[in-house]
Order: structure tokens, then C-alpha cells, then sequence
């Protein structure tokens, strides 16, 4: 990133650096600058397709992946861990991608403010989950690793409300349901190390469930649609996937996400037929 960029083309620069420590450094480094004010302008630069990635992990699709992690001890720890910093790399990418693409639409610096923020914590997440890999002789890109995620993020690249709805709404707020378990079985194993590190996550991934519900509502009003029937609209278009129970209620509540939204009982899964 150079002097004089514009919004757009230093996020770009970020969603195209391939090494997954230097990239986090950027996106780090790239919140700073916008807070300092040293961006000159938002740009219109588009964003790639993919964004960089190393040689390794190998990328399968997700039905190819190991179906159940464990918390024990030795290899299925380290899966554990490695599966989660891939996600951690993935969200850095989709909270940059959100403020190279769509900001320009936005047209509004409180949502730069949200996702810049989104894509530095997300990268204090990464960095953390590789120490700790690093604490047992591991590192990130030992294992192979799924592309579900930036396969959501391209099929709505096309929208903002899409892409708030599927990437924020639904797959990031799934964290929120099956995190506390991995801590609880991280703590049965004597590990709190690494349950901390999960536990801050949890806990900071509301603020950025938050952060897609308050924009996609907000989105949502400005075309003159009511939120909770377009989020259902849209997400019968856009994800694959079934609404999967048990929810952390209490988390996606405090993150904007009231049951009613994405209760089975009356919202039951996706439009197959689309």
C-alpha cells in the first residue's frame, strides 16, 4: 500500500496479499491509515474474484472435509485450531471485501468505520490461533482446508444486502452457535489456553453479527423493503444450506437476531428451487 492510495485500492492491495501473516498485518495497517485520514478519496477500484491466498492449505469443497472435529489431545487439537484460524483468514478477506466493493454504494463512513473495524479484529483472531499452533509444532496451512466460505461471498458479490444477509447472518452467526461447545471441550481437555482464545472470539464475533444485521437492516429500509422478510427472501436465493439448530439464542439476540427471524418452525430453509 502507497502513499496516496484511495479506500479502494488499498483494500484491494490487502484482499490480494497471499501470505496469511502479511495479510492481517495489512488489514491492520489499512484501519489505521483510514482512521489517520491518509486515504485520499474511496476510489473505484475493483476487487478481484479471490482474493490471494498461499500454496498451501490445500482447498477441498466442504463435503470432502473430516465431518466432526474433537478437542482432545495431539492431531484432532491442532485440526481444531487450524480450521478455525482458516475461517479467522477467510473473515479478514470478506470484512475488506465488504468495504473494496461496496462501499462505494454505501456512501457512508460509519460503514468503512464498522468493517475496517470487523477486518482488525478479525486478523487479531488469526494471529492468535497461529501463535497457538505454533505452541504445538504446527502451523497454518498444515491441513487441507474448505472454500464454503468464499464460495457465499462470490455467489453474492452481485449485492450488499446478499452478502450481509448469507455471509454475516447466516454463516457468521453459526459461529456463535457451535463456538461455546469447542470451549467447553477445550477446558474438559485442560486446555484454557486455547479456549481464551476461542472465548474471544465468540465474544467479538457478536459485535460483527451485529455489525450485518445493523447494516442490512438499514440497507434494507432504504429500498423501501421490510428487513425480516427480504433477509428471508434473500437467503432462500442465495444460500444452499438449511437454518441448523441448536441456536445461541442469547448470542444472536444481543447481535440484533431475534428467533422470530430464523426460527425453522416458520422459516424452514432455502428456495431449492433457485
Amino acid at each position: 500500500m502507497n502513499d496516496g492510495d484511495s479506500l479502494t485500492a488499498a483494500a484491494c492491495a490487502v484482499l490480494k496479499t497471499s501470505d496469511p501473516t502479511s495479510k492481517a498485518g495489512a488489514a491492520r495497517s489499512l484501519g489505521r491509515r483510514w482512521r489517520a485520514g491518509e486515504l485520499a478519496g474511496t476510489g473505484g477500484d475493483i476487487p478481484p474474484d479471490r482474493p490471494g491466498r498461499p500454496e498451501r492449505p490445500e482447498l477441498r469443497a466442504p463435503r470432502d472435509m473430516p465431518k466432526r472435529r474433537k478437542a482432545g489431545a495431539g492431531h484432532s487439537r491442532i485440526a481444531l485450531l487450524h480450521a478455525i484460524a482458516h475461517i479467522e483468514l477467510n473473515a479478514i478477506d470478506l470484512a475488506v471485501d465488504m468495504v473494496a466493493r461496496f462501499a462505494p454504494v454505501v456512501a457512508d463512513d460509519a460503514f468503512v468505520d464498522d468493517w475496517l473495524g470487523v477486518a482488525d479484529d478479525e486478523a487479531r483472531h488469526f494471529n492468535m490461533l497461529a501463535g497457538r499452533l505454533a505452541d504445538f509444532g504446527a502451523a497454518y496451512g498444515d491441513l487441507p482446508a474448505h472454500d464454503g466460505l468464499w464460495e457465499a461471498a462470490s455467489s453474492t458479490a452481485h449485492d450488499a444486502c446478499a452478502r450481509l444477509a448469507v455471509a454475516h447472518m447466516v454463516l457468521e452467526a453459526r459461529g456463535l452457535d457451535v463456538t461455546p461447545a469447542m470451549v467447553a471441550r477445550l477446558r474438559r481437555a485442560g486446555d484454557d489456553v486455547s479456549a481464551d482464545i476461542l472465548q474471544i472470539i465468540h465474544d467479538e464475533e457478536i459485535g460483527h453479527v451485529a455489525a450485518g444485521a445493523r447494516w442490512f437492516d438499514r440497507l434494507a429500509r432504504s429500498r423501501g423493503r421490510e428487513p425480516q422478510s427480504y433477509w428471508r427472501e434473500l437467503v432462500a436465493h442465495n444460500f444452499r444450506g438449511g437454518l441448523k439448530p441448536p441456536f445461541n439464542i442469547e448470542a444472536r439476540r444481543r447481535a440484533g437476531m431475534p428467533p422470530e427471524l430464523y426460527d425453522p418452525a416458520t422459516f424452514p430453509g432455502p428456495n431449492r428451487g433457485n
